[in-house]
């Protein structure tokens, strides 16, 4: 793995080069092409992917409402911290837009490296609260939207 490109995603940016070779045992680069699934949501939580190169879109699907697109993952973003959080389960689904390099890390070895090495376990974990903080305030933001374009007030229903 390129170490100037590595430091050059946030997660890893400013890490020592001890740092970035525990990063580059665990965290093994994959290419997919268009339309390639990630994750489905309810599917096993298992890896948690950072985008590379290319575009990973995340959607949601309600129990009574059609696919909501969240987010698009551009460069240096991360999907699926389902796993790096020890969930079972995927909460929203993943695929790639284009052809789309990740790095892809099964979230039981984030957690180990964590314990094994606590100093960039915790630089790591704190960036990945950084990144879920921004998806959570942007999706919330989305749904609003949604809400505010499509569903009549109560009020308003009252007959």
């Amino acid at each position: 793995m390129d170490h100037d490109l590595i430091d050059s995603l946030s997660l890893f940016r400013g890490l020592t080069p001890e740092q970035l070779v525990e990063m580059e045992k665990i965290f093994l680069p994959c290419d997919y092409y268009a339309g390639t699934t990630l994750f489905e949501q309810g599917s096993p939580a298992e890896y948690l992917f950072v985008v590379v190169v290319g575009e990973v879109v995340v959607n949601f699907k309600p129990d009574d409402g059609p696919v909501i697109v969240v987010s698009h993952i551009q460069p240096g973003g991360v999907v699926g911290w389902s796993a790096a959080l020890g969930s079972r389960l995927y909460t929203s689904g993943a695929s790639c837009t284009t052809y789309t390099q990740l790095l892809r890390v099964r979230g039981s070895d984030l957690r180990q490296l964590c314990l094994q090495h606590s100093d960039t376990g915790v630089l790591v974990l704190e960036r990945l609260a950084t990144v879920i903080a921004e998806r959570l305030n942007s999706t919330h933001a989305l749904v609003m939207s949604l809400l505010k374009m499509g569903l009549t007030p109560i009020e308003n229903l009252e007959t």
